[in-house]
């Protein structure tokens, strides 16, 4: 859960979405994935505990139908929320803050990953030009072995490059200390860079 929802700010949050109307839980979380542009999403299995314990106290209550609960907000949740004004007020401007800190960061991974993706277009690019210049000023050179040639050295370059690019982000993800929001954006965002080099390298 991200920090901005320690000390029970959640369950204040899950009051505050349900006094705009009834919802469920899945709805609850879609709402906070948004509020957070997608860079977190609660799991059912942070949401849905609170709501129970919402409804224990009187400050939520729900109806099923087909297999679904809607939860409501009840008079008590709704003094709550007045009482908790304030408190209120300075949740949504840490979720605000929180929001800009988490877009900083997956701008800054992706400027990284796009740099790497254009670096290593770059030289394929490079080296596609040196092999076309290379057939037209001399006589085909004998189909390389593992061992030798420039596809050879070239490979074993991008070899390199890949294992210290995995080295790098791991120590980054490591020594950073990375919450587990940060940690999911980053697998997003290496996902979308191997997608990125699928189609490069189709």
């Amino acid at each position: 859960m991200t920090a901005v929802f320690s000390h029970g700010r959640l369950r204040l949050y899950l009051l505050k979405l349900l006094d705009d109307g009834p919802k469920h839980g899945y709805e609850l979380i879609r709402l906070l994935e948004d509020r957070f542009l997608g860079l977190y999403a609660p799991s059912a299995g942070t949401i849905y505990p609170r709501l129970q314990r919402l409804e224990a106290e009187g400050l939520v209550s729900h109806t099923a139908a087909g297999g679904r609960k809607t939860y409501d907000i009840t008079d008590a949740g709704r003094a709550e929320l007045r009482q908790r004004a304030d408190e209120l007020a300075a949740l949504e401007a840490d979720i605000a803050a929180s929001v800009a800190d988490l877009s900083t960061l997956a701008g800054e991974i992706r400027s990284e990953v796009r740099g790497s993706v254009r670096d290593l277009k770059r030289e394929l690019t490079e080296a596609t030009r040196q092999t076309r210049r290379t057939r037209w000023e001399a006589p085909p050179p004998p189909r390389p072995t593992p061992a030798d040639g420039p596809r050879a050295t070239l490979l074993d370059d991008f070899d390199q490059r890949l294992v210290a690019f995995t080295a790098e982000v791991g120590r980054l993800a490591r020594s950073r200390q990375f919450s587990d929001t940060q940690l999911r954006t980053a697998i997003r965002l290496l996902d979308g860079a191997l997608d990125g080099l699928r189609r490069l390298l189709r």
